[in-house]
């Protein structure tokens, strides 16, 4: 069973969303059959890096609030994110474009690490204060992860990956995808926001159900006889 997860490394609330996530998926009798695959979605996709500009002072910007207000607002983001474990720090999380921290992750699924990319860069994001889209930066990050330094420098420096960010982002808009985090399981049902372990629990086995019956397993009505296995090759029945 196929769960797609659209996400932002700049977005607070994927990451609480995670962590939700993945202690519904604790619970869940048939987490082993479970793929997991992370897409691409741009929040701010003209964001321009401001290495001066913390995350309070953006959003007070945006917003058209004070410092104070913004301030205010991340303290209680803070508190949601420290209630899954996670510690943030929006004083000093550098405002940056998302675009290249994508292409890391894409470049990260190509070797089965792309839960390990988002995990990363989050916490680079959102604990650390590391500015995601400097170059160094994500070779560090990427390297972090078991990524070659080499392989991420060439991304970088080329137009590698744009189209599967681009993909993402497409599929995301045909879906109707307005907000992340955002998980759609099997393509057929979705959970939109960081809701309860127990709601993801609840959407993983109704989809489950669902899938089991379109993929049934094959009953064995007779035991063998006449058969050869890889293990016992091939044996005279008694």
């Amino acid at each position: 069973m196929e769960i797609e997860i659209w996400s932002d490394v700049m977005c607070p609330f994927c990451y609480i969303g995670k962590r939700k996530f993945e202690a519904g998926l604790a619970q869940f009798a048939h987490n082993t059959d479970v793929n997991v695959v992370w897409k691409s979605f741009q929040l701010n996709p003209g964001l321009k890096t401001d290495p001066s500009k913390n995350v309070n002072q953006y959003l007070a910007d945006i917003k058209g609030w004070s410092l104070q207000q913004a301030e205010q607002m991340n303290d209680r983001v803070t508190d949601m994110a420290r209630e899954v474990g996670l510690e943030y720090h929006f004083d000093k999380a550098i405002v940056a474009n998302s675009w290249d921290a994508h292409r890391l992750v894409q470049l990260a699924k190509t070797k089965g690490l792309g839960d390990a990319a988002e995990e990363r860069l989050f916490r680079a994001y959102f604990t650390e204060g590391k500015n995601t889209s400097d170059p160094t930066t994500l070779i560090e990050l990427g390297t972090d992860i078991g990524l070659d330094a080499s392989a991420i420098s060439q991304m970088l420096t080329s137009n590698a990956f744009h189209d599967e960010v681009n993909h993402d982002l497409y599929e995301a808009q045909q879906l109707g995808i307005r907000g992340v985090p955002f998980f759609v399981l099997n393509r057929k049902y979705a959970v939109s926001g960081a809701q309860a372990p127990e709601t993801f629990l609840g959407a993983l086995e109704t989809a489950w159900a669902e899938w089991e019956q379109q993929h049934p397993k094959l009953t064995e009505v007779a035991a063998s006889e006449a058969a050869c296995t890889s293990e016992d090759g091939c044996v005279l029945p008694d």
